[in-house]
C-alpha cells in the first residue's frame, strides 16, 4: 500500500512515516493543503491521512476538493477537538474515517487495514487473478490455493500488478507505487525484486506470470496459472 501523509507538523509527520515504513507500507508526505492536492492528483493513493488543521487549505476543503475532482482515495480524517460537528463536517466532505489526536499508532494502523477492505467497488477487497489470490489488508497470498510467504515489497509490487492485470507497467510506474519520492537508489531495484517475485509465485509452481516487455517494463499475465 502506499499512502499519503498530510501533516504540517513535521515531528508528528516523521513518526507516521517511520511507523508505516516499518510495516512495509510506502508514505508520502504533503505538509500542506495545496501540496496535497496535487500530490493526491498526480499519484492513486491506496490512502489518505488528512489533517484538519492545515496551513492554507485546510483539510475538510481539501477532501472536498479531491472528491469534487474524482479522487476517490479512501481519507483517514486527523483531528484534535473531538468535537461531533468536525466529525459531521469531515464525513459530508467525503471523508471515510476520523480519529481523535491523540492516537495510538496501532489503531490508525487497524483503521487503515480497514479502509482498504472498504475501497471502492472497482477495488476488491481480495484480488484475483488466474489462481493468484492476495488479501491487501492482511498481506497474505496464495498461488492455486497454497499460501505464499512475501516481504512487505515483494507484496507491494504484486498487488501494484493484480490490480492491472495486462497492463504494461514501466520501471518508473512500479517505482512511483512501491517506494515513495524520497527513495533515491533508484537503479535496477525493480528489476531485483521482480527476480525475487518470480522465484516465489512463479518458479515453485512451474509459471510464467510476470512478462517482461522489452523497452516498456513489466506486465502481469490476465490467464496467469493456466500453465506457459
Amino acid at each position: 500500500m502506499r499512502i499519503l501523509v498530510v501533516e504540517d507538523d513535521v515531528k508528528m509527520a516523521a513518526l507516521l512515516r517511520r511507523g508505516l515504513a516499518e510495516e512495509g507500507l510506502s508514505a508520502d508526505i504533503a505538509r500542506t493543503g495545496d501540496d496535497a492536492l496535487w500530490m493526491a492528483r498526480a499519484t492513486e493513493y491506496d490512502a489518505i491521512v488528512l489533517d484538519v488543521m492545515l496551513p492554507g487549505v485546510n483539510g475538510f476543503d481539501v477532501c472536498r476538493q479531491l472528491r469534487e475532482s474524482g479522487t476517490w482515495s479512501p481519507v483517514l480524517m486527523l483531528t484534535a477537538r473531538d468535537a461531533v460537528l468536525d466529525r459531521v463536517t469531515g464525513l459530508d466532505a467525503g471523508a471515510d474515517d476520523y480519529l481523535t489526536k491523540p492516537f495510538s499508532f496501532a489503531e490508525l494502523l487497524a483503521r487503515l487495514r480497514a479502509l482498504a477492505r472498504r475501497t471502492p467497488l472497482e477495488r476488491p477487497a481480495v484480488l484475483e487473478v488466474g489462481d493468484l489470490r492476495a488479501d491487501p489488508a492482511t498481506r497474505q497470498v496464495w498461488r492455486g490455493g497454497v499460501a505464499v510467504a512475501l516481504s512487505s515489497k515483494e507484496f507491494a509490487l504484486l498487488e501494484t500488478f493484480m490490480r492491472r492485470p495486462g497492463q504494461v507497467l514501466s520501471r518508473f510506474q512500479l517505482l512511483e507505487h512501491c517506494w515513495d519520492y524520497a527513495y533515491e537508489n533508484r537503479s535496477n531495484v525493480v528489476d531485483v525484486y521482480i527476480r525475487y517475485l518470480r522465484e516465489k509465485i512463479d518458479r515453485p509452481f512451474d509459471q510464467d506470470s510476470i512478462e517482461t516487455v522489452r523497452g516498456a517494463g513489466y506486465r502481469l499475465r490476465k490467464d496467469t496459472g493456466e500453465g506457459r
